[in-house]
């Protein structure tokens, strides 16, 4: 059997979204480490400094990577947020497992989520004069008007 017409058909087909079991175990994952860092169960006193918010956990096809997407309250102090998550990788890594049911306990790397400032942007577009002016004129292309 080859793989073109095979079971490995469409496996890990890169242009398919995560699977539901990704997705399940993301979200698993994110509640987890955001429940380690909020009662601040790392021995990190300059993480335990942060107040930092998981928006969003991706896991590789084979759950041997979670990536997070953190970002310290306020973003401030992103730059040193992320360096103490990383540094302190091994211990979260731990911590996070303890309940999972997987074979692996997954790897966690860390990013910035930059999509707050992405709204934050968007926002600041919406507000200008002329996009609500654009906004409120009449849709030529509208059939009622």
């Amino acid at each position: 059997m080859d793989y073109a017409g095979g079971m490995a058909k469409g496996r890990f087909n890169p242009g398919k979204g995560p699977s539901q079991r990704q997705l399940r175990v993301g979200e698993v994952i994110r509640r987890r480490l955001s429940e380690v860092l909020i009662r601040a169960d790392h021995h990190d006193p300059e993480l335990s400094s942060f107040s930092i918010t998981v928006s969003e956990v991706r896991t590789s096809p084979d759950l041997k990577v979670a990536t997070a997407f953190v970002m310290p309250l306020g973003g401030a102090g992103a730059a040193a947020a992320l360096a103490a998550l990383r540094r302190n990788k091994a211990e979260l890594r731990h911590l996070v497992s303890q309940g999972l049911e997987l074979k692996f306990a997954p790897e966690l790397r860390f990013v910035l989520d930059e999509s707050f400032d992405r709204m934050d942007a968007a926002r600041r577009m919406f507000s200008e004069p002329r996009v609500q002016a654009d906004l409120s004129a009449p849709d030529d292309d509208d059939p009622r008007g």
